[in-house]
């Protein structure tokens, strides 16, 4: 089921900007403040738009490469890269080694939210970035496969949240096992992402969207019902699965 776009964070948006952060009925932010909280969101809802001014630099990745180079928030890029330490550690549990190559579709784009015009997208900022899936190369020489995992998956594949987030079988469901995993752990996470959307949240089927709003909203679903972060001492189970090639 595809769940609507919801009005209460963007009301949330309303109240923040007539009064200080965290009071007012708003949603608190979950930690210290941001540098962009104080930024105003609301704008004309048609019209020239002009988009705040914000300190943006390049960002191609750190600990992972980025499918292109991309303009960030400068404060956004120490998120980022702990996203990136997240995946890598998600993937070598599951495949045995990390990604070679971040897909993403973007991050800075002066806009307003397409369903709620009289609000600023948090891309206008450079303050948010979607994740369409990850590529990754052949096993390196010398390492072996986690257990239970396929001899197919020493050759290089590509994973899809919109091809492969919802499969059930063969080695599509390992690629599901991952994204789980992963959005699992960055929702448990805090301190990197406050808001985290993706299939079944309206018109995220084929991407995750990660972002700094001042309000913390988690939309991630799967069949059905949210997703939920995992136990304290959860770690990634063993995958067994068919012998099919990726």
């Amino acid at each position: 089921m595809r769940r609507p776009l919801r009005a209460l964070p963007f009301l949330a948006l309303s109240l923040l900007a007539l009064a200080p952060l965290g009071t007012a009925g708003a949603d608190p932010t979950p930690e210290a403040p941001y540098a962009l909280d104080t930024i105003p969101r609301e704008v004309p809802k048609a019209g020239p738009l002009q988009c705040p001014k914000v300190e943006l630099v390049d960002y191609a990745g750190d600990n992972l490469r980025f499918s292109s180079t991309t303009k960030v928030y400068i404060g956004l890029r120490d998120r980022l890269k702990a996203f990136e330490k997240i995946a890598a550690d998600v993937a070598t549990e599951i495949y045995g080694r990390p990604p070679s190559r971040v897909v993403h579709l973007g991050t800075y784009s002066c806009r307003r939210i397409a369903a709620y015009p009289e609000f600023l997208s948090e891309h206008a900022l450079g303050n948010a970035i979607d994740i369409a899936g990850f590529d990754f190369g052949p096993l390196p020489k010398g390492q072996s496969l986690p257990e239970g995992i396929p001899a197919g998956f020493k050759n290089g594949f590509e994973v899809r949240v919109l091809s492969h987030w919802k499969a059930q079988t063969g080695h599509a469901a390992i690629h599901a096992r991952f994204l789980k995993t992963l959005a699992r752990r960055l929702i448990a996470r805090k301190d990197v992402f406050r808001v985290l959307l993706g299939p079944g949240y309206a018109g995220h089927d084929n991407h995750f969207h990660f972002d700094m709003a001042p309000f913390r909203m988690v939309e991630i679903y799967d069949g059905g019902q949210p997703l939920v972060p995992p136990p304290a001492s959860n770690s990634a189970s063993t995958v067994n699965e068919s012998t099919e090639n990726p």
